[in-house]
This record gives C-alpha cells, structure tokens and sequence, in this order.
C-alpha cells in the first residue's frame, strides 16, 4: 500500500444498527477498489472485518476494524463498528477517530434504535455524516416512505445525493443527483443509463434542494443562487463540504453493499465532500489535556493516540493508532505520555482487518498500527520526550450488567485474572472488580451480548474455561431497640484462670459503629476496654441472623468485675463477644439490604411499563423529568437483589430505547417475607459448609 500525505486522507467511522449490512459495505468498497477480486459476505465468513473466532460463529461484529480503502489517488480509512448497543464504547472509539461518520441505514427495516442513539450521538459532538441506505434490493422496500420518515426524525437537512432506479428484485441502479446521470451496475461495474422523463424531473427538483442548502453556506454562492448562476463543480464542492461541516446538510446515498451498487458513487462523495484531517474546520476527536498543543501537520512533532487494541493469539498485542502530528518512521524513538515511560516501536504498519502492511512512515491524520508495546493501552498518547503532548482518554458509560464468574478448573484463578487483564486492554468499556466483602470476582459491561463474548474469548483465546454463579448480595444486619447484657468468661482448669466479665448496653445509632464506656469505681480495669472494644469488633462482622456483618449501632461498657490473678485481655475479649451475641439477640436484630437509586431514560411511550416494572421490583417512583431531546428521566430507589438483570429487562421493554445508570445510596430493612427466606438460606448454606 502507498504512503498517503495528510490531504489525501479521510477517516470514517461505519456505524449504524446491528445487521443493516455495514461490514458487506466494506467488503463491496475494496472490491470495487480493486483491493479483493471477490466480494466477502458476511455469510459466508470471509470477510476483512469479522475475522475472530467469536465474530464468524455469530455472524456479527463485535469488535472495531480499520478497512483502508485506496480510490482515486485517496486513502480512505473505514473504521467498522459493532452495531450491537452492547459495544458502543468501540463505536464511541472509532468515531473519536474520525473526521466524519458513515451511517448505514437497512432499506428493510427503516430508523432503527441503532440508527437513533448514532444520530443523537454525532449530532451532539457536531460530527459531519453521509447516510446510506443499503438493501434497496430487499423485499418491501419502499424508498419514498423511507425518506418521510427519515425527515421527520433528522429534519430537512437529509437530502439524497443518489436515488434508486428500481426497488426490490427490480432495482439495477441509482441516478446521480448532482451529475444527474443514471448508472446501471453488472456485477458492481457501472454503465451510464438513460434516465426517463419523470426521472429526470426529480433528480434536477433534487439538485435544486442541494444548491440551495449549499447556498446558504456561502455568502458568495447565495449572491450566485439568488442571481440565478448555475454552479460550478468547484462551488459544490466547496459548498457541499462547508454545509456538511456546519451541520446544515446530510448527503444521503442509496446502494446495495451485497450486489456492489452504487459504491462508487458513495466513494466519490466521500472523497469530494468530507473533510481532510488538517481541515481547519474538521472535527478533533482528540482534546488536548497537556504539553504541546499541535495542529494536524506534518511538520509538527510527532504525537498519536491509541484509539484500539486488539489481542492477537498469534501475534500478540496489536495498537491501533491515529497520528495527529508530525510522522512516524521506524526511527522514531516512542514516549508514552500517558504512563511516562519510554516505549520500543515494533514496526510501522497499516492494517487491513487482521492483515498487516508494512511501511515506511505514516503522516498525519493517517491510521497505523504497531506490535508488542508493553505499557502502552487504548487510549494513550504516544510522542518523543523531547516534545511531549497528552490527549485525554475517552470516558466510557457506566456498567449496567455484571456477572459474578469463578473459573470451572480450580488452579485457574491466576490464569483467569490475567486473562481479564489482557481482555481488558482491548476493550477498556468493561470493568474487573473482586468485591472486598464478598470475596467474588465480577465483570461488568454494556450487556448481556458484551459479557457472553468476554466468557467466549477466555475460553477460545486462553483456554479458560469459567462457570456464572449466582451473586451474593452485601446484606446487613442491624437492632431495633436497646438491650443490655451481661457477657461473662470463667474458666477454671489448675493453675491460672481465665476470668472476664462485662455488662454492655447495645442500642441504635446513625453511625457505622460507636463503642463507648461509663464504667464506674473501677469495676473494669482501663488497661481491658480495648479488649473489649476488640471483642465487638471482631464479632460484629457475623450477625446472629444469617451472619451478615452488623451496622448502626452503639455499645456502651458501663459494668463487669474481675479478678486479679485470672482475668487478662483474652478473658475479655471472649466476654465482649458473648455479651454481643447476647445483645443481638434481645435487642431485635433485623436484616438490611442495598438500595440503589436509578435514573432511566426512556421515549414517553414506554413510561406506563417502565414505572410498572419498577414497582414489581419492589421499587419507589421518586419522580420523572422532561429532557431536552424529548425523552423522560424517570428517578427511583430499588433494592439491588432486584436489580441484577435490569439492563436485559429494560432493553426488551422499550426496544432498546432506553438507557439507565444506578448507584448504591443506603441500606433499608428488608420485608419480613423476603428476610425469612434469606436467613433460612444463609443458615442452610453455612450447614453445607460445615
């Protein structure tokens, strides 16, 4: 593959809903490049993007891949995504990477969820888009209807560049606008057609639309517009960019990636209309957090981030970066300023799916990739020491779904962590805890599908092999009411005793735990309250009920005795202990459990179920509030045993639409009910240990 200066460079990322035909997309682009001499399906699983084990067994994507496509002199790098919502953290990755966004709409299926959260996303960081609509050959397709709707969700600013001649088992071709010329495709190769009457009506009432969005950008082209002057090629071009930038146009392209049609014309309108990474007015996925500021520029020092890593079983950790400045060569000496420390290059290399090209240099706003970095991780800067830059690193959405895993061979554990580790690093939008309470290692991720992949990976890349276990849930145990009880320890067997006594009032409290004396006249020796205190302590993390550690309460040692030969700190200790298991008992010890408060944002259609939902959780509505996009954010507390599968649930009753993020906030007493079968379980699992 050639070297491409920074001018000749654009930079996609390919997103849209999962199955609308973006990775048959790509494979009919190299065809038509030239790059392959057949067109990969994803069907038959031969395709550049979905080449793990886990992608071709689903017949999905689920990872990001960078497919650099040479047309016209022009590189142009398309990153795919997943469509699943499960992975939006790679899409959030690639179109960070990008200079615009290629959105793939399925002519079957119409504006989908996927469709949606892309829209809203890239039109709230102000990111350039070209829409195109794949699948016109498919059954029922109804272009005009198509368009309706996609009006009345993105507005007037979605104009077609290309419109289809023919729809379903009758589409052969499309008619472009701006040239108006009709083309009709023999196996993906273009053939000028003549277009009828009303066809060419409608293309020049199409044309009229684009010149006059294109005006409107232009103070010169408006003068031109209004003044009747048709416009030169080089006044679209310039137009057309400038309204995309601004956000005032959306091309829209029609094709079928399956058959090879109209992927010319798409490239074309790529080329001419989206920006170069050194346009002033791009988009800078990358904000500049410390050192040097740099421009898109050649002649700037070196600096790239490292927008994906991909674990290769083979080859080993493979970063994939973008070079915001300056060039990389082989000589380059890498500073990773994420992590201060100096870096070895493992090569120069632009990748193609899994495939690596070699070399000599990569320019700025080109995508490349290198090998065997050993500190550095997505989303790190890479520079010289000499001229140091830092981006900052993206900010993934919270986890919604978590799975509590052990490994199935026991030995594994060591293994399996460093696994998760090496997992990781590929995808940093998952998380790795070992909750301090329970001892239970959990991942946490974007949903169900995510998770089910990191289990799949682990088992087919390091042959480790885990079981899901159920979770255990942090209960507590507290009193209702105050009690005061005696704890006494005597234990005589020749020789020194052992003597202790204690009378401890427990009671209620805010706090965590208080502990107290009032001891008069010396009937407890001082130098034995931190035995006592000690006691409590130790046996406060098992409650009498189910043996959950014990909260929000005071004990208070205001009496006992002891003897001067036989009583020691041991003997009191062993005192505080009884006296609490006493206490616990008389002072109506209940069980508590985690509350979360919740924000859920959904479409107004779906409220009805979701605060139904919600109260079949056991959870309280606390109120609802209007957003800006139209949506509502309604706020609630739930308990967290209800809570588990949420995101799965919630998913399925709004059609993906809606979204939540959760925190813990205190803990409640349990419902009579619920708390028997907890302790009788508690109790249960303790006998099988013992």
């Amino acid at each position: 593959m050639k070297v491409y200066k920074t001018e000749n460079v654009r930079n996609l990322a390919l997103v849209g809903h999962s199955g609308s035909g973006k990775t048959n997309l790509t494979e009919a682009m190299l065809f038509q490049s030239g790059a392959t001499k057949k067109l990969g399906n994803v069907t038959d699983k031969n395709t550049f993007s979905d080449f793990s084990k886990e992608e071709m067994e689903r017949g999905t994507s689920i990872g990001t891949s960078i497919i650099p496509v040479e047309w016209r002199n022009f590189k142009v790098n398309i990153i795919d995504t997943p469509g699943y919502m499960d992975f939006s953290g790679e899409a959030m990755g690639a179109l960070r990477a990008s200079e615009a966004a290629l959105m793939v709409v399925d002519a079957t299926k119409g504006i989908e969820v996927g469709t949606e959260r892309m829209w809203k996303y890239t039109e709230k960081i102000g990111l350039p888009r070209i829409i195109f609509v794949n699948k016109i050959d498919g059954e029922n397709v109804n272009f005009r209807k198509l368009m309706e709707d996609l009006e009345a969700s993105f507005g007037k600013k979605v104009i077609p560049f290309s419109v289809p001649i023919g729809e379903g088992e009758n589409f052969v071709g499309v008619t472009d606008v701006i040239y108006q010329k009709g083309f009709k495709y023999e196996k993906g190769a273009p053939a000028e057609a003549e277009l009828t009457h009303d066809q060419v009506k409608a293309t020049e009432r199409m044309y009229e639309e684009i010149a006059e969005v294109v005006a409107g950008s232009d103070e010169v082209l408006m003068e031109k517009y209004f003044a009747g002057e048709k416009f030169t090629r080089e006044d679209l071009l310039r137009g057309v960019t400038t309204a995309l930038l601004e956000g005032d146009a959306v091309p829209l392209l029609v094709g079928s990636g399956e058959k090879g049609i109209g992927i010319d014309i798409l490239l074309n309108t790529i080329i001419n209309y989206m920006p170069a990474p050194d346009d002033p007015r791009a988009h800078l996925g990358f904000r500049y957090e410390d050192g040097e500021e740099r421009n898109i520029s050649e002649k700037e020092p070196f600096a790239a981030v490292v927008f994906k890593t991909v674990t290769d079983p083979f080859v080993g950790k493979i970063s994939i970066f973008k070079v915001i400045s300056g060039k990389l060569t082989k000589d380059v000496q890498l500073y990773n300023a994420s992590q201060d420390e100096a870096e070895k290059l493992g090569g120069v290399y632009v990748i193609r799916g899994k495939s690596q090209i070699e070399v000599p240099e990569i320019y700025a706003g080109d995508i490349g990739a290198t090998t065997k970095l050993q500190i550095t991780v997505t989303g790190d800067t890479l520079c010289t020491k000499d001229h140091l830059v830092k981006y900052k690193k993206l900010k993934y959405q919270s986890p919604v779904l978590f799975y509590a895993i052990e490994p199935k061979t026991k030995g594994d554990e060591e293994k399996l962590s460093t696994s998760l580790k090496r997992l990781r690093e590929e995808d940093p939008s998952f998380v790795i805890e070992r909750n301090p309470e329970t001892k239970q290692l959990t991942i946490g991720g974007l949903g169900q599908v995510q998770l089910d992949v990191i289990l799949e990976k682990l088992k087919n890349m390091f042959g480790v092999e885990v079981v899901k276990v159920p979770f255990i849930i942090p209960y507590r145990e507290t009193i209702k009411k105050a009690a005061s009880v005696q704890g006494k320890h005597k234990k005589q067997s020749g020789g020194a005793g052992q003597y202790g006594d204690v009378w401890v009032r427990f009671e209620p409290c805010e706090e965590d735990f208080i502990f107290d004396e009032e001891v008069f006249g010396g009937s407890v020796p001082k130098n034995y309250f931190p035995a006592v205190e000690k006691g409590i302590i130790e046996s406060k993390e098992h409650g009498v009920l189910a043996g959950y550690p014990v909260t929000n309460f005071k004990a208070v040692l205001y009496d006992g005795s002891y003897h001067d030969v036989d009583s020691n700190e041991m003997s009191f200790k062993i005192a505080a202990s009884l006296a609490f298991k006493k206490g616990m008992e008389e002072a109506g010890s209940v069980l508590l459990e985690p509350i979360m408060k919740v924000e859920v944002s959904i479409p107004d259609s779906y409220l009805g179920d979701v605060m139904g939902d919600m109260n079949k959780r056991r959870g309280r509505i606390l109120g609802m509030d209007q957003q800006s996009d139209g949506t509502q954010l309604l706020i609630a507390e739930a308990p967290q045993a209800e809570m588990f599968e949420y995101s799965i649930d919630l998913r399925a009753m709004t059609q993906g639409r809606g979204t939540f993020s959760m925190e813990f906030i205190r803990y409640e007493e349990v419902p009579a009910n619920i708390a028997g079968k907890v302790i009788e379980n508690a109790k249960a699992d303790k006998e099988k240990e013992s």
